[in-house]
């Protein structure tokens, strides 16, 4: 499996509601994924593939009040919990679209999204997940078992190829067995062994 990453180019809307003792909460809303659409990463979701993953990570996290994500990408499928800047307090489908709604928390990177709020910032918000992708031409296609980790909030770049490649090619991640994911370790010798036979083939 890869770390799959995604940036979503629409427009989030920010919403303050008073909470208790006069504070103020500070949320994001808008399209968080999409379904059926060659992405700007010339991927595509179907919907059951989609559906599948954010329907579990709807029971799974954001009931159980869980669904954190962080402020920029990590190399990495694992929550960060130093690095956390929201929670997200709903997912929904509108068509082939996932809705979301996350609270910006006060952590110290919480902090940093409310004050580029107030700056006027646009962010806009990336899923992040683990899966393998099926190629076909230009377009891959992400395949069942894709597993949706969270949703973070990037910055909203100016030039498309500031998102290079979503997919972080050669770096393969396996579930280390307490909850979380591993990075694979190259092993030289059977990579030597398999450019040995591939050297006999020619």
């Amino acid at each position: 499996m890869q770390l799959i990453t995604e940036y979503l180019d629409n427009t989030l809307e920010y919403v303050t509601e008073a909470a208790a003792g006069g504070k103020k909460n500070v949320f994001i809303e808008g399209v968080f994924m999409q379904a059926g659409v060659e992405n700007r990463n010339r991927r595509i979701y179907s919907e059951s593939v989609l559906h599948s993953a954010v329907d579990k990570y709807i029971v799974e996290q954001v009931q159980t009040n869980r669904a954190v994500g962080e402020l920029n990408h990590p190399a990495t499928p694992s929550i960060n919990l130093d690095k956390v800047s929201h929670r997200i307090t709903e997912l929904r489908w509108e068509g082939t679209n996932v809705i979301g709604k996350a609270l910006v928390l006060d952590t110290p990177m919480g902090k940093i999204v409310k004050n580029l709020i107030e700056g006027g910032v646009k962010l806009g918000v990336s899923s992040r997940g683990m899966g393998s992708v099926s190629r076909n031409g230009a377009t891959s296609h992400v395949d069942s078992g894709f597993l949706l980790s969270t949703v973070d909030i990037v910055q909203d770049p100016s030039a498309p190829s500031a998102f290079v490649n979503g997919i972080m090619e050669g770096v393969e991640f396996y579930p280390n067995g307490k909850g979380g994911f591993s990075q694979k370790k190259s092993d030289p010798i059977a990579e030597m062994k398999a450019f040995e036979h591939f050297l006999k083939t020619l």
